[in-house]
């Protein structure tokens, strides 16, 4: 392995193109690319610093998706870089909002352990009893300390004074206008969460302005956010994750009912147990049958942001001294 390799701490895992120029446009600063990549190791990585961190930026293979893809992304990328000691998932998610959890598009969801979770479940496996309800098994790990405390800290510092996304993300837009089309925050008009009894006509290619109408009776009435709220809002809790994409209200309802589920994504169940890591997702649609792209760029911007948030408020001496990645699964 390089030794230049050696000096890579943190991984950093995206799930598609998206995601990818997301993550980049928030590098301090961007690296030549790794000398040596092991030939256990399909990956393909951009390097670069994060305010004091360094970090190696891998993403899914085109077209493929899913928990087991993750999984050998990450493992991919410890055969390469071993002394990666933290990881983070970043990208884009399916809200689920509620009465209880006021989610809309361009909001940040963030795995969060709370009422004996993980942070992260993975809602397809489990087993099916003779009283026909689907239970889910097995367990997944939380992120590791250091990275909860970090969570703390960001959280206690919104609170007092907010952040500061927007401002960060149209910065980068001004210098990157070629992106300024697909990943500056659309119009808020544009985000409407339809009663769950509302579904977007199949092979419909249609918007949903043209699809579903414009009714505002077949939408769910939310008051408008106020200077005093953030806006988007970062949002800490229970991420779903399975082999399969939520596109129905009905059961992301159900999921958000009983589990408390804010997001639902298809990557972070193959990470928890081989790759410690923060999941941090921006909400691009509503985990229903009227999914679109627009919300795509935004919130993966928005996503990004934090992780860049995030990792200034870790002092690079505290990544050190946590063991690497490659040595906790080896023991």
């Amino acid at each position: 392995m390089s030794d230049r390799n050696n000096n890579y701490t943190i991984g950093w895992i995206c799930a598609i193109t998206t995601e990818l120029v997301a993550a980049q446009a928030f590098l301090d600063e961007r690296h030549e690319g790794p000398d040596y990549v092991s030939q256990n190791d399909d990956n393909i990585y951009t390097l670069g610093r994060v305010g004091k961190h360094n970090v190696v930026i891998a993403v899914l293979p085109d077209g493929e998706y899913g928990i087991a893809s993750a999984a050998s992304v990450a493992r991919d990328m410890l055969h390469s870089f071993s002394n990666i000691r933290l990881g983070l998932m970043v990208g884009i998610g399916g809200g689920a909002p509620s009465k209880k959890h006021d989610i809309r598009l361009g909001d940040i969801v963030i795995s969060d352990p709370s009422n004996g979770n993980g942070g992260v479940f993975q809602y397809d496996f489990g087993k099916t009893i003779q009283d026909r309800i689907f239970r889910t098994t097995g367990f997944l790990n939380k992120p590791p300390r250091v990275l909860l405390a970090a969570v703390s800290t960001l959280k206690a510092e919104y609170e007092s004074d907010g952040h500061q996304y927007e401002s960060a993300i149209n910065e980068i837009l001004e210098k990157k206008r070629r992106l300024r089309k697909k990943y500056i925050r659309p119009d808020p008009s544009s985000d409407r969460l339809y009663q769950s009894g509302v579904v977007h006509p199949i092979d419909e290619g249609a918007s949903c302005m043209e699809s579903c109408g414009n009714d505002p009776s077949t939408w769910v009435s939310r008051p408008e956010r106020t200077e005093e709220d953030d806006s988007p809002t970062i949002h800490y809790g229970l991420i779903a994750s399975a082999n399969q994409l939520m596109k129905d209200a009905f059961v992301r309802d159900k999921l958000a009912a009983e589990k408390d589920v804010m997001c639902f994504e298809m990557e972070a169940a193959g990470l928890m147990n081989n790759f410690p890591c923060l999941v941090i997702r921006g909400i691009c649609d509503y985990s229903d049958s009227h999914k679109n792209k627009e919300w795509q760029g935004y919130a993966a911007m928005m996503a990004a942001a934090y992780a860049k948030d995030f990792l200034c408020k870790i002092p690079p001496s505290r990544v050190e001294a946590e063991k690497r990645i490659s040595e906790v699964l080896s023991g």
